[in-house]
C-alpha cells in the first residue's frame, strides 16, 4: 500500500546524497548531527526530499543541501569548499540508511525523528552497517512501534465509538486482520489498497489517515 515518493531508480542516488549531507555537515562544519537534522526538519529541505522533488533526491549534492539548510535556518557560516569523502563513515551510513528507511516506509522524517534520534541511528552502526538493509528497517520499525504505541487505526476506531467487531462488520474486513493491524503484527502500510479503502469508508476518514507515516 505504501506509495513511494520517488522511483526506486533514484533511491541509490538519494541515499548517497543524504549520506554525503551528513558527512559534510559533521566533518566540514563540525556540526552535531542532531542539531543539524533539526535544522533540516524545520527548513523545507526535508519536505522536498521526502516528497521526491527530483532536484533534491537526484539533482543536488549533499554539500549543496547542507548549505541550503544553513541558509534557510538563518545562520551565517563560512562557505566551505565542497568535499566528498571516499571513506564511508558512520555518519555517511546513518544518512544512507535513513534515506532508505524513509523511502521504504513512506514515513515523514519528522515522525521518524520523533522516535529515533540521529545519535540513536549512529549507535546502530556497529551492529547493522554490514547487514542487509532490511535488518535495519526491522530494527527501526520496532523502535517506532515502541514509541508510537497506538496505531492510527485504533485511534480512529476508538474516536468513532466502534469495537473491533463492529468495525469488521461495517468494513467487511476480517476481525482478525483488524486485530493484527492494531497490534502491529501486520503493517497496514503494506496491505492491499482495497482493505485500507474499506476501513476508511467505514470510519469516515481518508485512506492516508490510516497510514503509519
Amino acid at each position: 500500500m505504501v506509495i513511494h515518493a520517488y522511483s526506486e531508480d533514484c533511491l541509490y542516488t538519494a541515499q548517497r546524497i543524504m549520506g554525503d549531507m551528513f558527512d559534510y555537515a559533521f566533518d566540514s562544519y563540525d556540526m552535531d548531527l542532531d542539531v543539524f537534522f533539526q535544522m533540516f526538519l524545520v527548513s523545507d529541505v526535508a519536505f522536498q526530499f521526502q516528497t521526491g522533488n527530483p532536484s533534491y533526491v537526484a539533482g543536488k549534492t549533499g554539500c549543496e543541501l547542507v548549505k541550503e539548510v544553513i541558509r534557510k535556518s538563518g545562520l551565517t557560516l563560512p562557505d566551505l569548499p565542497e568535499e566528498m569523502y571516499l571513506d564511508k563513515s558512520p555518519e555517511y551510513w546513518a544518512g544512507w540508511a535513513l534515506a532508505f528507511y524513509q523511502w521504504y516506509t513512506g514515513r515523514t522524517f519528522r515522525r521518524i525523528y520523533g522516535a529515533v534520534s540521529i545519535a540513536d541511528i549512529l549507535k546502530m552502526y556497529p551492529a547493522y552497517h554490514e547487514m542487509d538493509i532490511m535488518q535495519f528497517v526491522s530494527a527501526m520499525d520496532e523502535r517506532l512501534a515502541a514509541f508510537y504505541t497506538e496505531t492510527n487505526l485504533k485511534r480512529l476506531r476508538t474516536y468513532a465509538g466502534l469495537s473491533q467487531s463492529e468495525l469488521a462488520g461495517l468494513s467487511k474486513v476480517p476481525l482478525r486482520q483488524i486485530q493484527l493491524f492494531e497490534q502491529r503484527q501486520r503493517d497496514i502500510n503494506h496491505t492491499k489498497a482495497v482493505t485500507v479503502l474499506m476501513l476508511a469508508r467505514a470510519l469516515g476518514c481518508r485512506c492516508e489517515d490510516l497510514m503509519e507515516i
